[in-house]
C-alpha cells in the first residue's frame, strides 16, 4: 500500500526579497526582508524545469536575525496561486495573524496582493525555517533561519570557527501540483520524488548532475557548526559525514546535552546544529542524506549526497561514501532519540509541566472513504480520533478573533469515539471516519498532555507532528499501544527534548506536554504533507488570558482577505 506521495511546480509566485545582510548591532533592530517569488528555470537532474524560487535562488535566501530583533517581511504574490508563508518554530506570542498557514491564521495572500508578517523573535535562538503553507508548494519555497544570540551571549558549547546551513530537500521533475493534483483525482497517492537533495542539489550519484553537488571547504584542525534542516515533504532522513564524527548541540532551536554520533534521524520539519571537527586526514568526504522507513510503502530510497573538501585537495580525487543506517534501522532511531535531552541549566531550563490540567490522547488513523470516480472507487483518507480535518474558507483566527459563527466548531474530542486495540491485527475498515472543521478549546495557562497513538488502520506509519505556536516537552515514547497506568512512570520529568516538531513511530506513541500561554489559533498537523493534505490535522484554540498582554493582538490593517 502505498501512502507517500511526490510534487513540484510551476507558478509565477511573487515573494518578498532579501534586502542584504546588515550589520546587527548591540541593541535589538528592526530587520526588514522583501522576497520576491518568481518563477524561473532550474535544472538538477538531466533537464531545466521552471520552478517557484525566492529572489532567483532554490533553496531561497537564509534570514539572519538576533534574538529581540523585530523582523518585517514583505511578501508580494504575483502567481497564479495563492500563497502564504509559515515561519517555522518561531512563537508568535499573541501574534497567530503572522503566523502564516493558510486559512488558519490568515487567508492566503492573492495574486498581485502582498502582505508584510510583522513580527518580534523573543527568547528564542538558533536555527528554525521558513516556507510555504498552503498546497504542496513548500516544495521548492522555503529557507533557512538563523537566529543569533544577544550580543555578548556565547554558544553553551565551544565556539566554532565557521557556521553553514544544510537544507535537505525533495526534487520531482514534473509539476508537483499537476502531479498532486493527478493522485487526488485517481484517489491515490502523487508520485514519489525524483530525487532528494542538499542544498537543492541531489549529488553526483544522479544522473546528469555531476556540476550539481553542494561542496564545502574546511581546514585541518577548525571545528564548524553545521545548522541542517529537514524542508522534505514526505521523508525523514538519515544524515552522515563519511570519516567524521557530528556531535549534537541543538535541536528545533533550542539547546540540548551534547552527545557525539556517526550519523543522525531528522524528520520533515525539524532541525538539528551539529559541530564537526576537521580532524581526519585531508581528502574529500561525501555528505549524505538518504530516508529511514521501516515499514514496506514505495518512496525515493536513492542516496544525496554534498561534498566535505578539505583546503587544498583537488575536486579530481573521488570523495568517499559514509555508512549510514539500513533504510529501517528502527533500533537506531529509537536509541538516537533517547540521547536527546535538553540542557536543563540555571540559564537555560527545561520548565517541564509536572502537573497536568488537560489530558488529550489522539489516535492518528489512515483509511479508505467512497469516491466512485477515483481508480479503485475509494480514496484515502487520514484522521486524528477518527476526524478528517476539512479546511476553512476562511482563516480560523480571524473567525475566532470576531466571533464569526459557523465556521468551525470546538468539539473536538479529548479521546477516541471508539476505544479499539491501536497496533494490534491491520485494520481495514475506518471505524467511522468522519469529516469536519473541528477544534479543541484550551484554556489559557492550563497545562497540556497530548498522547499521540499510531494506528494500524491500513497501515502503520511514522508521523512527525508539528505544533504551531509552541515548544512542547517530549516526555515520553514508546512501540505498542499507550498504557495510562504505567507508561507515565517512566516519563522523563527532568530533562526532557524541548522541540516543536516530533516524531511519532511506526506502531507506537508519544506524550507532549506544553504550557497553553500563548492564546490564538493553534495548527497541529502531521509534516508528510502528503498525511496533512488527506486530513491528518487538527488546531487548538487557546482561550485569552485576564491582562491585558494575555490576549490576541489586534488584526493587521493589511490581513489578507479570501
Amino acid at each position: 500500500m502505498a501512502i507517500r506521495g511526490t510534487f513540484f511546480s510551476g507558478l509565477t509566485l511573487l515573494f518578498i526579497g532579501f534586502l542584504g545582510f546588515v550589520c546587527i548591532p548591540a541593541e535589538a533592530a528592526t530587520k526588514k526582508y522583501q522576497f520576491d517569488v518568481q518563477v524561473k528555470n532550474v535544472s538538477r537532474l538531466c533537464h531545466a524545469k521552471p520552478i517557484v524560487t525566492v529572489n532567483g535562488r532554490f533553496p531561497g535566501p537564509t534570514i539572519f536575525v538576533k534574538e529581540g530583533d523585530r523582523v518585517q517581511i514583505n511578501v508580494t504574490n504575483h502567481a497564479q496561486y495563492n500563497m502564504s508563508i509559515h515561519w517555522h518554530g518561531l512563537k508568535q506570542y499573541r501574534n497567530g495573524w503572522a503566523d502564516g498557514p493558510a486559512y488558519i491564521t490568515q487567508c492566503p495572500v492573492q495574486t498581485g496582493s502582498n502582505y508584510v508578517y510583522d513580527f518580534n523573535v523573543t527568547g528564542q535562538r538558533g536555527t528554525l525555517w521558513w516556507h510555504a503553507h498552503i498546497l504542496w508548494l513548500r516544495a521548492t519555497v522555503y529557507g533557512a533561519i538563523v537566529i543569533l544570540p544577544k550580543q555578548g551571549v556565547p554558544f553553551p558549547f565551544p565556539q566554532p570557527n565557521r557556521e553553514q546551513t544544510i537544507l535537505l530537500g525533495e526534487w520531482w521533475n514534473t509539476d508537483v501540483e499537476e502531479v498532486v493534483k493527478e493522485g487526488t483525482n485517481l484517489g491515490v497517492p502523487p508520485n514519489m520524488s525524483d530525487a532528494h537533495t542538499i542544498n537543492g542539489k541531489p549529488g553526483p550519484l544522479f544522473p546528469c548532475s555531476e556540476k550539481y553537488t553542494f561542496a564545502m571547504e574546511v581546514e585541518l584542525g577548525k571545528t564548524y557548526l553545521l545548522r541542517i534542516i529537514n524542508a522534505a515533504l514526505n521523508d525523514e532522513l538519515f544524515f552522515a559525514i563519511a570519516g567524521h564524527n557530528m556531535t549534537v548541540v541543538e535541536i528545533d532551536a533550542v539547546y540540548t546535552k551534547p552527545f557525539t554520533t556517526q550519523a543522525l534521524l531528522i524528520a520533515p520539519g525539524q532541525t538539528t546544529n551539529v559541530l564537526v571537527q576537521a580532524n581526519q586526514v585531508p581528502n574529500r568526504y561525501f555528505m549524505a542524506a538518504r530516508p529511514f522507513i521501516d515499514v514496506p510503502i514505495p518512496i525515493d530510497n536513492r542516496t544525496a549526497t554534498a561534498i566535505l573538501q578539505y583546503k587544498g585537495i583537488p575536486n579530481t580525487i573521488l570523495p568517499k561514501l559514509p555508512i549510514l543506517p539500513a533504510s529501517n534501522d528502527s533500533s537506531f532511531v529509537m536509541s538516537y532519540n533517547k540521547k536527546l535531552r535538553s540542557l536543563n541549566t540555571p540559564t537555560y531550563p527545561a520548565n517541564v509541566p509536572l502537573k497536568v490540567d488537560r489530558k488529550l490522547f489522539y489516535t492518528i488513523g489512515l483509511g479508505r472513504n467512497d469516491c466512485p470516480t477515483c481508480v479503485n472507487g475509494t480514496r484515502l483518507t487520514a484522521s486524528l480520533n477518527n476526524i478528517s480535518f476539512v479546511m476553512p474558507q476562511i482563516g480560523l483566527l480571524q473567525a475566532h478573533y470576531f466571533n464569526t459563527k459557523g465556521v468551525f466548531r470546538t468539539d473536538f474530542p479529548d479521546k477516541p469515539p471508539t476505544p479499539f486495540n491501536y497496533t494490534g491485527a491491520p485494520l481495514t475498515a475506518n471505524l467511522g471516519t468522519i469529516q469536519g472543521t473541528r477544534l479543541s478549546k484550551i484554556a489559557f495557562n492550563s497545562t497540556v498532555e497530548l498522547v499521540l497513538q499510531d494506528t494500524s488502520l491500513l497501515t502503520v506509519e511514522s508521523h512527525p507532528f508539528h505544533l504551531h505556536g509552541y515548544n512542547f516537552f517530549v516526555v515520553g515514547t514508546g512501540i505498542g499501544n499507550f498504557d495510562p497506568a504505567k507508561d507515565p512512570a517512566k516519563y522523563n520529568l527532568v530533562d526532557p527534548p524541548e522541540r516543536n516538531t516530533v516524531g511519532v513511530p511506526t506502531g507506537g506513541w508519544t506524550a507532549i506536554r506544553f504550557l497553553a500561554d500563548n492564546p490564538g489559533v493553534w495548527f497541529l498537523h502531521c509534516h508528510l504533507e502528503l498525511h496533512t493534505g488527506w486530513g491528518l490535522k487538527t488546531a487548538f484554540v487557546v482561550e485569552d488570558g485576564p491582562g491585558k498582554d494575555q490576549t490576541i493582538l489586534p488584526p493587521p490593517k493589511d490581513l489578507p482577505q479570501c
